[in-house]
């Protein structure tokens, strides 16, 4: 019995199983079974790639500007349209299906930030089993630093197919990796060190730690109400956690209290500033959308000034909110942060104008930064 099949196997025993307090334990272990078996599934395919076997299953896609983001979206939603209207790229436009075949890249210039978009192809129910191009996109959406998830405005409900999909291939949109941490040993077999409420019980952690081959060590959980599916992807070691922006596309076919129904039912009530309803075709909130993208990406702009010199307040560098003055020197040359001696910094991340620093300062936006090397010069 081949890998697929065992999965099949198992995943109708949980089927056929009843959820409840008393199968719990059962249930968790069985999910367990079948994530590590997509992993054996996934390392397989990889390993054949890598030797020249099998189907290359990534677009060969080279990352550019200050952030990449990844249009994911079923096939005529209007995710190419939409890349023309963020970049002016050259997208391929028509009515039917699978117009995009590859990874066309556009870059939006915004804020000062040069951030890389890519139209992938359409994904379809089973991408991440295969279908269609599905493999080839998602391996491009787990490098990328921001998810735009678009949706056709009459077929909302694709909503929850996507993120079925994107999950399956190992992506946790809107996501923080679980604060775990996990200690081995060679001996002892294995603790667990609970320092807040769990929901997950301690027999079960044990089982699905055992079935991935650890069998001695220390489990110290930070993570309130953690669940068997989280310690799972911590085991795995191969979930990528990646932020989103929902786009609600073609509005300008409807009225804004149809757009408004679609909203409370996808979002709930609250006001999530990341679901925006744009229409690619005709311009409507493209703007808007820019704007969300730019605060989801969670980007600053420093403004680097020479020592005796006037500030840049052109070009400034793009890093990410909680970035220090070491972020910025790597992002210069791998070499700067040997060679500093101290920075200058105006703006709100200083104490006052002109504040001395070390590599650790953190930065805020809009500040001034002036970096002076161990030489004597400065950038």
């Amino acid at each position: 019995m081949g890998i697929p099949e065992k999965i099949k196997e198992i995943q109708d025993q949980i089927h056929r199983t009843q959820i409840n307090k008393a199968t719990e334990f059962h249930i968790g272990l069985l999910k367990a079974k079948i994530a590590r078996l997509k992993r054996e599934m996934q390392e397989n395919v990889h390993g054949r790639t890598m030797h020249g076997g099998g189907e290359n299953i990534g677009f060969d896609v080279r990352k550019a500007g200050d952030a990449t983001v990844v249009l994911i979206g079923l096939p005529s939603v209007g995710k190419s349209t939409l890349l023309n209207s963020l970049t002016n790229a050259k997208s391929r436009v028509a009515s039917y299906q699978f117009t995009t075949l590859t990874a066309v890249p556009g870059m939006l210039h915004y804020r000062g930030a040069k951030i890389q978009v890519l139209d992938l192809p359409g994904i379809i129910e089973g991408a991440s089993g295969g279908k269609g191009f599905g493999k080839r996109v998602l391996s491009v959406a787990r490098s990328a630093d921001l998810v735009l998830i678009v949706l056709d405005v009459f077929q909302p409900h694709h909503l929850s197919v996507l993120k079925k999909e994107l999950a399956e291939g190992g992506i946790r949109l809107d996501e923080q990796p679980p604060n775990i941490l996990i200690e081995k040993t060679s001996t002892g077999g294995i603790s667990v060190n609970a320092q807040v409420p769990i929901k997950a019980s301690e027999r079960l952690i044990k089982e699905i730690m055992r079935l991935y081959g650890l069998h001695n060590g220390r489990l110290i959980i930070r993570e309130p109400n953690l669940t068997d599916d989280q310690l799972i992807d911590v085991l795995n070691g191969n979930r990528i956690y990646v932020p989103s922006v929902i786009v609600l596309n073609k509005i300008d076919l409807v009225n804004a209290s149809f757009v408004q129904e679609i909203k409370s039912k996808t979002v709930g009530n609250n006001n999530n500033n990341y679901f925006i309803a744009v229409s690619a075709d005709s311009g409507i909130n493209i703007d808007v959308l820019k704007e969300a993208i730019y605060q989801r990406l969670g980007f600053i702009r420093v403004y680097m000034r020479p020592k005796g010199g006037e500030t840049d307040f052109k070009e400034p560098l793009i890093i990410k909110n909680g970035a220090t003055v070491q972020d910025v020197c790597n992002k210069i040359h791998r070499n700067m942060a040997k060679n500093f001696r101290y920075g200058l910094v105006w703006g709100k991340s200083a104490k006052f104008a002109g504040q001395k620093v070390g590599l650790d300062h953190k930065l805020a936006d809009e500040d001034v930064l002036t970096i002076v090397k161990v030489s004597g010069t400065s950038t």
